[in-house]
């Protein structure tokens, strides 16, 4: 077994299985927000201030802002592992993914339950 400490989980199955996970809970936020923007055709920003003032709201918003997370480091993972085979260049690559992740993480929690 191939052992990396750049990698999300400790084994591949981990890593498929949050792969998978975080692919559904984006496809049910997805589908949620298509459907309520479908249902809500004059949408104004007290509505949508409404919906996302709403506690389970936040939760469920900031669920898929991790699972986004999660799901786009295990992807650029495999991808950057797979095609860059130099040790430092792709270590490089890999902190560089990881600090973008982070902050595009943080700058949604902190539009998400900020003041």
């Amino acid at each position: 077994m191939v052992t990396n400490i750049t990698n999300f989980g400790r084994s591949g199955l981990s890593d498929w299985l949050i792969q998978r996970v975080s692919a559904v809970i984006l496809a049910l936020y997805a589908v949620f927000m298509v459907g309520y923007l479908l249902f809500h055709p004059g949408l104004d920003y007290t509505t949508w201030n409404g919906l996302f003032a709403q506690t389970w709201m936040r939760i469920f918003s900031l669920l898929a802002f991790v699972s986004l997370a999660a799901h786009a480091w295990i992807g650029l993972w495999t991808v950057v592992t797979d095609y860059i085979k130099p040790t430092g260049v792709r270590f490089t690559v890999q902190i560089a993914i990881i600090l973008a992740i982070f902050i595009f993480l943080v700058w949604g929690v902190q539009v998400l339950w900020g003041a």
